[in-house]
């Protein structure tokens, strides 16, 4: 027989049997969903992560009193807090001894989550829980922000320890939506600073807009709200990638000395850059992938196990057509491949139906976090190569049954 014929009779093979075949390629579907549903997800949001935790500047790293991801994890969180915190005075000795080794170290500081500030001007209030917190004139370079209009936070107002802010263009929306907000005094948290700068539009990150920020002196800022309530960030700014390690070096040894750790002491400090926030996010990425193969295993076993079966009860159905066949001179091998054939049909229609549809939701994940969408080339290969294999695994058993059968006693079945 022609190949082409092998393919016809197959196919109607499967148009005769509509809702069985569909009912087992449901199950194929169900299990390619699961993990290309997953992967699309996963593959638009690790190059969100990447972009939106890549805040820091380039050749940057930052001590913090946490590790990242620590913070609302209440279960190993006590370790951290009994730790002392990192002050201004820690920090302006830090920034001392890095005289010479780094010409760009950023202080800063944030309120608390439970804050909850919000910038007022006059009738006018901006969206709640706005970032809000004090830096120095380094805090551009080391979170990648630009300024728009008007001026930097300057050396002398953090010396002087003036009430001025730079505000984000969520801010100057709201409140400023016709006018301009240089020299506007603004209230947040119930104190009064005067505006001398915006932040250029910096746009979203996991769903969280980065322009709905105010950035005060960080020694106006802990003047106001109380220098014993926080803990002081330090990002710290390498010359280049090729003194990079040296620099990290340098500094573990000038954090060491203004906490006063003896030689034998541990760290009380933690240390990340963007490559740790990355690795660190990516292995929680990783986690859900490995999840979703677990998952999708599963279901795709189940599903092989369910084409045999049907390709089986398939084969004593057709148990006289098969004895017609070989009667006139059908070979096994073709027998062997029209069953095969039916089999990875049913497989790859119910794999390319799981693809489309993984690929349609978890991009509608990924748009709900602000992701890019994306099409998982890679995946989807894999998607159809496991369908291929699940196709031709599980349906050659039944296929070498029917290429065995005795012509004679195929035609005595009733």
């Amino acid at each position: 027989m022609l190949i082409t014929e092998i393919f016809k009779m197959a196919f109607s093979s499967l148009g005769a049997n509509k809702l069985r075949s569909s009912l087992t390629m449901t199950g194929i579907t169900i299990g390619v969903f699961s993990v290309i549903g997953v992967m699309t997800a996963v593959t638009a949001l690790r190059g969100s992560i990447e972009t939106g935790l890549s805040f820091l500047g380039t050749n940057m790293f930052q001590f913090a009193k946490y590790p990242t991801g620590i913070q609302d994890n209440g279960r190993n969180r006590r370790k951290y807090d009994i730790r002392r915190n990192v002050t201004l005075a820690q920090a302006m000795r830090y920034k001392q001894l890095m005289e010479g080794v780094s010409d760009v170290i950023c202080l800063k500081v944030f309120s608390q989550d439970d804050d909850l500030p919000q910038a007022v001007y006059e009738n006018r209030k901006s969206s709640p829980a706005i970032t809000f917190g004090g830096s120095n004139e380094y805090f551009i370079d080391a979170n990648q922000y630009t300024i728009d209009l008007g001026r930097n936070i300057s050396p002398e107002d953090v010396e002087l320890g003036r009430p001025v802010v730079v505000i984000g263009q969520g801010i100057l929306q709201k409140l400023f939506p016709a006018e301009t907000p240089l020299g506007k005094m603004i209230k947040i948290s119930g104190r009064t600073y005067t505006v001398v700068g915006t932040f250029a539009e910096k746009g979203t990150s996991f769903g969280q807009s980065q322009d709905d920020i105010a950035i005060v002196p960080i020694t106006r800022f802990l003047s106001d709200y109380g220098a014993n309530r926080f803990t002081i960030n330090i990002a710290t700014q390498a010359p280049s990638q090729l003194v990079y390690n040296d620099t990290v070096d340098k500094a573990i040894t000038a954090m060491r000395i203004v906490r006063g750790l003896k030689p034998e002491d541990e760290n009380d400090f933690e240390l990340y850059s963007n490559d740790s926030l990355v690795a660190a996010f990516a292995k929680v990425a990783d986690a859900v992938a490995a999840g979703s193969f677990v998952i999708s295993g599963i279901a795709l076993l189940a599903a092989g196990v369910g084409i045999m079966n049907i390709m089986l009860v398939s084969v004593t159905e057709r148990t006289k057509e098969i004895g017609i066949r070989k009667s006139i001179g059908a070979r096994r091998t073709s027998i062997l491949s029209q069953f095969l054939i039916e089999s990875v049909a049913i497989s790859l229609m119910g794999g390319l139906a799981g693809i489309l549809l993984g690929v349609l939701v978890g991009n509608i994940v990924a748009s709900m976090l602000k992701a890019s969408m994306v099409f998982p080339w890679d995946w989807a290969m894999i998607g159809i190569f496991v369908c291929s294999g699940i196709g031709v695994g599980f349906g050659f058993y039944p296929a070498w049954k029917a290429a065995r059968l005795d012509p004679i006693e195929a035609l005595r079945f009733e």
